[in-house]
């Protein structure tokens, strides 16, 4: 199927300034999942895979698994930050046409590192979505360096916040 294919019976199927995300669901073999974002619009293909739109400017973590007959074959988590219609974006498989990357990181351990940091930012009650590009990008610098990521901090969020309403994110 083409990524650029015409979609119907989805809400907003018809909305070409969305960016899809291609989700399968193999149970134990294919597993490529959204850990977290906002989609707005979502097509269902068949019981095992679906698309879902995100609106120019969100932020979504998308995880692909696969294994093979001795365990994990690969594993890589990528975390987008969609771009307006005409904007230059880097491309990544299942996200089409592409986006913004914050962080791309591959191989399990370092996987479940990022998934640890996402779960360490929902413990203070925050949206993941709504985090500073920045942090993404310092957690994708840092494990690629095999050093520890920086906490996320509700006093970095507020400031975070503040740059946003001022107009200078």
């Amino acid at each position: 199927m083409s990524p650029h294919a015409p979609l119907s019976g989805g809400v907003g199927a018809d909305r070409g300034d969305l960016t899809w995300v291609d989700l399968v669901w193999y149970e134990g073999r294919i597993e490529h999942w959204i850990r977290f974002g906002a989609p707005v619009a979502e097509h269902i293909l068949d019981r095992r895979r679906r698309r879902l739109g995100f609106a120019p400017g969100s932020v979504f973590a998308f995880v692909r698994w696969q294994a093979g007959d001795r365990g994990t074959v690969a594993s890589r988590i990528v975390i987008v930050q969609t771009v307006d219609a005409g904007s230059a974006y880097a491309t990544t498989p299942g996200v089409h046409p592409g986006g913004r990357l914050l962080l791309r990181i591959a191989g399990w351990p370092r996987v479940q590192r990022v998934l640890a940091a996402i779960d360490a930012i929902e413990r203070l009650e925050l949206e993941a979505r709504e985090v500073a590009p920045d942090h993404w990008r310092q957690v994708h610098n840092r494990l690629s360096a095999r050093a520890e990521p920086e906490p996320y901090t509700p006093l970095r969020h507020r400031a975070w916040r503040q740059r946003c309403e001022l107009g200078a994110p």
